[in-house]
């Protein structure tokens, strides 16, 4: 299996690479000898254009890029409740900017990595002057792609007035500012989050004295600071682990899922996610208690953090210890994970309905989800074949407990098969498995396993990540029906000016420094 898998892999990874020496800019450059970081400024003007295309094509009005209404954002919104539709030079100035920006973002980010990972030694602080200048135009661009921010609001302005998120949706704010933005799909559903997440929710939305606007402004500001504490926590992770702090912080902090979907969409995931890395980094350092506490404050924020607390608790004596040796730090780390979730549902003041909540997005049937996808496949043709009786939501109930036993038999298997500190890119394994393997899968949720991955990968997994990472953003059709829609009422003068624009930002050259991501045996033996 692992040689099959080992082929099949380095099959898609020797295509990809072929096709990009061959008929990109990159076949021009002939290896030479690496000169140095003097270089970095030319990906981070590169990146930031990408980023600012990204922005312009999001802050059209009516973009197909963002959802259109009016208040919700400082500018490229409609005046009022009802709008118009894009004319057609404006929907393709909003797809040839926003799509442009993004894969000229891919490519910028993956040359780059890919040099950090043949050159290792990267100064940070240059890093960093990158990360501050490809963020940037994501924190003044409205929410892209993703309207969860707006539920995020909603739901603070309920906890602020003591109405239960855990029993009732946004829509329970009736004539609400904070209700219009709202996805109907999530209008009337409870909270799936933890007691800490609500309770910062809250506050930002006390401090912004429940206004809608500077909420989401709030919103977006914590997870810009859940980032930077995520970008700090990498390094640190990669040092304790004897890796490369630059490499890491590239792969995760300047990943343009962090980018798109944390900093622009202020997702909850990157709070989540700052603190399982920093709870893995005083595991590392031999803090148990502290490692268990940061550890449940991320569980207390989404879930799935909680299997941090399940591999600290079990390697914490080694690999060799007996099950009877880990009883005390396993019950240690429940002592002390009741004690941080107790302290939390007192704070919010909401009781223990959030753990009744926790499989709420089960309602959701996203085709991108796996198991959701052959349950759905199941039933419809079951129906054509005549099975009438066959229900889709029996079909669901079978494939996702059936995907749910396999990431539980995944995830037991990596943390009895570990080694000293392997267990890091274990536990990374076992969120990227529980992400595939769930009800729903979105971009943002692969950053829980990137995150301890990108200090902890070993060979074929740098290239997964990767491949994650540059067809994440663009999962789901980013502008949705209103986008086919679109187009598919435009010229085609129009759409074939648009691809032609699209396929030039393909195969601009971005500079010489690109050819420093090839090892150079790799580059002699791939050239034309």
């Amino acid at each position: 299996m692992q040689r099959r898998y080992e082929g099949a892999a380095g099959g898609v990874e020797s295509g990809i690479q072929m096709i990009e020496r061959r008929y990109t800019p990159l076949g021009r450059f002939q290896p030479r000898p690496f000169e140095g970081w003097e270089f970095l400024w030319q990906p981070a003007v590169v990146g930031f254009l990408a980023m600012c295309l990204l922005f312009a094509g999001g802050s059209f009005p009516n973009s197909p890029l963002k959802f259109d209404f009016a208040g919700t954002w400082f500018f490229g919104e409609p005046a009022r409740a009802i709008s118009t539709s894009p004319t057609q030079v404006t929907l393709l100035l909003s797809v040839v900017l926003g799509y442009g920006g993004l894969a000229l973002l891919m490519r910028v980010w993956l040359r780059l990595v890919e040099v950090l990972k043949l050159h290792a030694g990267a100064p940070l602080r240059s890093l960093w002057w990158i990360f501050v200048m490809w963020a940037g135009p994501m924190l003044l661009a409205p929410p892209l792609f993703s309207r969860d921010v707006f539920s995020y609001a909603a739901q603070g302005e309920m906890t602020s007035y003591h109405l239960n998120p855990y029993s009732l949706g946004p829509f329970s704010l009736g004539s609400s500012p904070y209700v219009n933005p709202v996805d109907p799909l999530w209008g009337n559903a409870p909270a799936p989050y933890g007691p800490f997440f609500l309770s910062l929710d809250g506050w930002i939305d006390r401090l912004a004295r429940h206004n809608q606007l500077a909420t989401v402004i709030g919103l977006r500001l914590l997870e810009l600071f859940a980032v930077v504490a995520l970008g700090l926590g990498v390094t640190a992770l990669a040092r304790c682990v004897g890796r490369d702090g630059g490499e890491a912080f590239a792969l995760c902090a300047l990943n343009p899922i962090v980018l798109i979907t944390l900093v622009d969409g202020a997702h909850n995931d990157a709070l989540m996610a700052a603190l399982l890395v920093w709870g893995v980094v005083l595991a590392l350092r031999r803090h148990l208690i502290w490692a268990v506490v940061v550890c449940a404050c991320a569980a207390a924020v989404k879930a799935p953090a909680a299997l941090g607390l399940v591999f600290i608790a079990w390697t914490w004596l080694g690999v060799r210890a007996s099950v009877r040796e880990r009883l005390k730090p396993i019950g240690v780390s429940l002592a002390v994970t009741a004690a941080v979730f107790a302290v939390w549902t007192w704070r919010a003041g909401f009781g223990w309905g959030w753990v009744a909540n926790l499989t709420s997005n089960g309602a959701v049937r996203s085709w991108d989800a796996p198991v959701t996808a052959v349950g759905l496949t199941l039933a419809d043709t079951g129906h054509v074949l005549g099975w009438h009786s066959l229900s889709v939501t029996t079909m669901l109930s079978v494939t996702r407990t059936a995907g749910f036993c396999l990431a539980i038999a995944v995830t037991v298997w990596l943390l009895l098969s570990g080694k000293p500190h392997s267990w890091v890119r274990a536990l990374g394994l076992s969120l990227i498995v529980l992400v595939l393997l769930g009800p729903v899968v979105q971009p943002w949720y692969f950053v829980w396993g990137i995150a301890l991955l990108s200090a902890s990968y070993v060979g074929r997994q740098h290239f997964w990540i990767l491949m994650v990472s540059i067809t994440g953003p663009f999962a789901g059709l980013p502008g949705g029906r209103a986008l086919v829609t679109g187009l598919a009422h435009s010229n085609l003068l129009l759409i074939a000016t648009a691809i032609a624009v699209l396929g030039g930002v393909l195969v601009a050259p971005m500079g010489h420094w690109t050819q420093w991501s090839w090892a150079e045996e790799t580059s002699a033996s791939l050239k034309p």
